[in-house]
């Protein structure tokens, strides 16, 4: 079977987009209409949408449509999951990995939608503060677990490519809810996320 594209861009606002990125190519001082910048305005127009499409997804609806009565009550965690967003300061990528774990209160979810929750909130215009917290914040909220702990690591590009230019440092930002606050739990935690289990 041959391999299929399926994107689907708003055809006004890729317009507008690629308009903006052609004047934006003219004012840095390129040619847009040299060979190689030719189709760049419509790329990074359509990349944009791609990157920035957390603002039309509903995290809280992703996790809804997973949610299974279930006993357990013990520790959830998924460990290792790839972030990549745009710092809204400079919209340059910051990337890395999250963590995230609950503990069931009478729900479970689909353990797929926890990446993908991480990701909504990753496809929009961000700091990485906002970020940890957006995630702890919408699994509280919406399985209502004793507890959530959100832990995120990652390099920020508007460091390491300009300002103080520091290529090896990385950030590292936490949240917790309910049984994560205490210390014996939040401790497990942060074992498990260090230990290689796989």
């Amino acid at each position: 079977m041959a391999y299929k594209k399926n994107d689907q861009y708003d055809p006004e606002l890729t317009g507008k987009l690629i308009t903006n990125f052609h004047d934006i190519l003219q004012e840095i001082g390129e040619d847009p209409d040299r060979e190689g910048l030719l189709k760049t305005p419509e790329r990074a127009a359509k990349a944009m949408q791609f990157l920035m499409q957390g603002y039309e997804q509903n995290p809280a609806e992703i996790l809804r449509s997973a949610m299974f009565a279930e006993d357990y009550s013990e520790m959830v965690l998924v460990k290792d999951i790839e972030v990549y967003s745009l710092c809204e300061h400079h919209m340059l990528p910051f990337f890395g990995k999250a963590h995230v774990a609950y503990i069931p209160n009478g729900h479970i979810v689909g353990l797929s939608k926890i990446p993908r929750v991480v990701d909504v909130f990753a496809r929009r215009l961000q700091v990485q503060e906002r970020l940890t917290l957006e995630v702890r914040d919408v699994i509280q909220e919406t399985l209502k677990p004793l507890g959530v702990a959100v832990v995120i690591e990652a390099r920020h590009m508007c460091m390491m490519m300009r300002g103080v230019q520091k290529q090896n440092s990385a950030t590292t930002t936490s949240a917790f809810t309910g049984e994560f606050l205490k210390s014996t739990t939040r401790a497990e935690f942060l074992r498990l996320i260090d230990s290689k289990l796989h």
